[in-house]
């Protein structure tokens, strides 16, 4: 699943920087790319573990 949308996300950089800007709608393709890659960015940093867990257990 983590391959899946580390594909994903490389797709939509690589359409939002090289959608040609003449278009009628580069802008539309250009902002549901990033919305992509950001909602990607998401999903994979989900599941890292945080930085401030191991400090939340030392206190208890």
């Amino acid at each position: 699943m983590k391959k899946i949308f580390i594909l994903i996300m490389i797709v939509a950089f690589l359409v939002a920087f090289y959608v040609p800007k003449g278009e009628k709608y580069s802008v539309i393709v250009m902002a549901i790319a990033v919305v992509i890659f950001m909602f990607g960015m998401m999903k994979l940093s989900s599941k890292l573990p945080s930085k401030n867990d191991e400090e939340d257990d030392e206190n208890i």
